[in-house]
């Protein structure tokens, strides 16, 4: 399918991408004229952006260290706050995740969440189908006309007896462009194509419901790239018609680099901030890429063992919730992805409490809420926060003045208990695999050993081999990391892979095309900044 307008007189927008159903709904003249717009005030940015994110990288692997900006100082000890929430994003007790894709989106709507984080990034692969295909289910969803029929014949259709969960979109990263969509010749911003398409589809129907056009931001690492979103949203609101400050942002503080610039990034965005999210595995290989330089200080252990009250976890979140309070905005857990278990109830009992006793750790230490990756997790998560927030919608009201955070912590990885093991070695391989043969087959959120893994586990997974590798690291059974190693477990692993799952199935997987993914972000000399890359090239080759 090709489609090409040129409604600015400026140039012109042309979708390459295969057909995919009910494109037309979403490709329309004015959505292509807002995206190629988007893309022309603001690429140039975004470039720039990228290039600083390299030389900041460089100098801090040069020092061994990052620091909190002495330019900005004063916004950090000043007193302001963001904008109030909107009323529907004033309880966000539990938030679930999930890709756009329909079955998944009604379930996630109709589970009893607060909130939905519709998620057009990590957990979606940027096939084009996904791309469009994600755009028609958000289409469908804020209208209340969203619903699924599997091949067996069972239903699915959004609940007219109760609330659904506020949806709460997460377009790509800074990182990405689109390349089945270009402007004037050049791949779109794909960050730009997700907003501007579900922007301008969606927001003006959202607020006559009631709501509005909500965002999670991923993988910043600097304020300047949040003033940038500022200014996109400022463009978009005035594109459309809207009252400025109607957007609303949460910023997944998920980036080493970001840690060190929380109140920045929420004063760049206070206009249109509503909060900040501690996650684990994007953070974890965000220390690994950014430190990969710096030697065996920065060496992290399996990352199993890296849990969240790691010391360096513990600096990280106790600041990111002291932040968020005192400049008003919500404070966001993790993830539970744990994927319960129809077979095995002792399982599930074990798994649950894990969970239960990761919820409470976060509703103890001031956070606002948090995440879950399957709908019957949204009652355990619920329960916790319950007994903490009663019937208050959050606790913003509880400041953490206590709370001093310093660079030194932030970065202490040499605290992190933990040893590197065979066990967690192979366990990396196999979860990179596994996941990038689904990915490059177009389902970008996977259930592998009863955990549902998107991009970040594959990231941590594979960066880490990476780090064991670079650093010649010994493991528990005293043998060390090399390439070879990799590739005979790698061997192993998939030899395993094909007995479980059968030759003829074997035979027509991507497994040999995930392989040489892996060992291309895994074991080159070159450190690939995103994983999803070299596979979305893969990808585009292979299809």
């Amino acid at each position: 399918m090709t489609a090409t307008t040129a409604p600015t007189g400026t140039g012109r927008v042309e979708v390459t991408g295969p057909p995919v159903p009910r494109a037309h709904e979403i490709l329309t003249p004015d959505a292509l004229a807002f995206v190629g717009a988007l893309h022309r005030r603001f690429a140039g940015r975004r470039d720039e952006l990228l290039a600083a994110r390299r030389t900041r990288r460089q100098a801090a692997a040069a020092a061994g260290r990052l620091d909190f900006l002495a330019d900005t100082r004063s916004v950090r000890e000043a007193d302001w706050t963001v904008a109030p929430a909107p009323a529907d994003l004033r309880d966000r007790r539990v938030e679930i995740t999930g890709p756009p894709e329909p079955k998944m989106a009604v379930n996630a709507l109709n589970s009893g969440a607060k909130v939905w984080l519709a998620d057009l990034e990590d957990a979606n692969t940027p096939h084009w189908a996904n791309v469009v295909g994600g755009q028609v289910c958000l289409h469908d969803a804020v209208r209340r006309q969203l619903s699924f029929t599997s091949p067996q014949g069972k239903q699915y259709r959004l609940r007219e007896d109760g609330p659904l969960a506020v949806i709460v979109a997460r377009p790509r990263g800074w990182h990405f462009d689109e390349q089945h969509l270009l402007v004037d010749g050049d791949p779109a911003v794909g960050a730009l194509v997700d907003f501007g398409l579900y922007f301008l589809h969606n927001a003006a129907e959202l607020l006559r419901r009631g709501s509005g056009p909500y965002f999670y931001l991923p993988k910043l690492e600097s304020h300047l790239e949040a003033r940038l979103w500022a200014d996109v949203f400022a463009f978009a609101e005035e594109w459309v018609g809207i009252e400025h400050g109607t957007v609303r942002a949460t910023v997944l503080i998920e980036t080493i680099p970001a840690a060190f610039e929380m109140d920045e990034i929420l004063y760049e965005l206070r206009e249109y901030a509503s909060g900040l999210n501690a996650g684990r595995w994007d953070y974890l290989f965000s220390v690994i890429k950014y430190f990969r330089d710096a030697g065996s200080d920065f060496v992290l252990p399996d990352r199993g063992a890296v849990t969240m009250t790691a010391p360096m976890m513990r600096a990280y979140t106790e600041l990111l919730v002291a932040t968020c309070h005192r400049r008003g905005a919500f404070a966001m857990g993790g993830m539970a992805a744990f994927i319960p278990s129809r077979r095995d109830p002792e399982v599930n009992a074990a798994a649950v409490a894990k969970v239960r006793a990761d919820k409470e750790r976060e509703a103890r230490d001031g956070f606002d809420g948090s995440w879950v990756a399957h709908p019957d997790l949204v009652p355990v998560c619920a329960a916790v926060f319950d007994q903490v927030l009663g019937d208050r919608p959050n606790q913003l009201d509880r400041q953490r003045p206590e709370v001093q955070v310093t660079a030194d912590q932030l970065l202490d990885v040499a605290t992190v208990p933990g040893a590197v093991t065979e066990a967690g070695l192979r366990l990396n391989v196999d979860v990179a695999l596994r996941y990038l043969q689904a990915w490059l087959g177009g389902s970008g959120a996977v259930g592998i050993h009863n955990l549902m893994e998107d991009a970040a586990t594959a990231e941590i997974s594979r960066s880490q081999v990476w780090q064991w590798v670079h650093n010649a690291v010994t493991l528990d059974t005293g043998a060390v990391v090399t390439g070879d190693l990799v590739r005979t477990i790698a061997d192993e692993v998939i030899s395993d892979i094909r007995d479980e799952i059968g030759e003829a199935t074997f035979a027509v997987s991507r497994y040999p095309l995930a392989r040489s993914v892996f060992e291309e972000s895994a074991l080159a000399d070159d450190f690939a900044d995103f994983l999803t890359l070299p596979a979305y090239r893969a990808a585009l080759a292979a299809a």
